[in-house]
């Protein structure tokens, strides 16, 4: 039989802001594809009852403490990383922020903080990693962000900045580290409902809107990101990098049919 590409078996994937949300999909589908995993989180005691998840998948966990603001804290994760494995071969940069205000009440702090973590975070993060990586010529980086990479939505201007930073960002590391057998990409899922977006999804007219903008007509699962996420770690994906892959239901595709109606076009 051939190779199995898609096969994670023997890898070790980092995963930051896992305690919550779309980390703990990510981590949950790199497990099942036989990854062993390091979750990280600002408090790592929230980490606990996602470590016991994946060792009952029959995978390892090591929780480690990581604020993306902090570089001494980022050095001292990605260390602890490598003497506990030996290597680190997988990076999904999860961990983020979000503020949402008209954009006349942004405050400075506001702005720097989700900038700060959204985006120097995940550089600092990808750079402390990926000196791990080059001496072994292997890397998979997957940054995480959003819609927002390619659309502006009212009420998150710092949000869609660090976002589109995300996959500019991408781009630049990719060029920087193809040498090294490293591949950097950037998944951006579309609407997910998850503890940071679960307001709006309280907003019946809202979770209607938006539908109708999705081609698909539905939120994204839980589920809808494992493929994607196990394609861009796994060596199904090797002449793949610089890429902003969106996994959105079609939203990125603009006004629906319907949504045209509506507006008399």
């Amino acid at each position: 039989m051939g190779k199995n590409f898609f096969d994670l078996t023997g890898k070790v994937a980092i995963v930051t802001g896992a305690s919550r949300g779309l980390g703990q999909y990510f981590g949950r589908a790199l497990a099942r594809a036989g990854a062993n995993l390091v979750i990280t989180s600002r408090n790592q005691g929230s980490l606990v009852p996602f470590k016991t998840e994946i060792e009952a998948l029959g995978r390892k966990a090591l929780p480690l403490q990581l604020d993306v603001c902090n570089y001494e804290s980022i050095q001292k994760m990605v260390n602890m990383a490598c003497e506990a494995y030996g290597k680190i071969d997988i990076l999904v940069n999860n961990a983020g922020w979000n503020i949402r205000k008209p954009a006349v009440d942004v405050m400075w702090d506001d702005w720097n903080l989700v900038l700060d973590t959204n985006l120097r975070g995940s550089f600092f993060v990808a750079q402390a990693v990926a000196k791990k990586m080059i001496p072994r010529r292997y890397g998979r980086i997957i940054n995480i962000g959003s819609v927002t990479c390619v659309f502006g939505y009212a009420g998150l201007a710092p949000y869609c900045a660090s976002r589109g930073g995300i996959r500019q960002l991408t781009m630049s590391l990719a060029d920087d580290w193809g040498v090294y057998g490293i591949t950097v990409n950037c998944l951006a899922p579309g609407w997910f409902e998850t503890e940071q977006t679960a307001v709006l999804y309280e907003n019946r007219e809202w979770v209607e809107y938006i539908c109708d903008r999705i081609p698909l007509k539905r939120p994204g699962k839980p589920h809808d990101l494992d493929g994607t996420i196990v394609f861009l770690a796994s060596d199904a994906s090797e002449y793949i990098t610089g890429q902003t892959l969106l996994v959105d239901g079609g939203i990125s595709t603009g006004a629906t049919k319907a949504t045209l109606e509506k507006k008399g076009a």
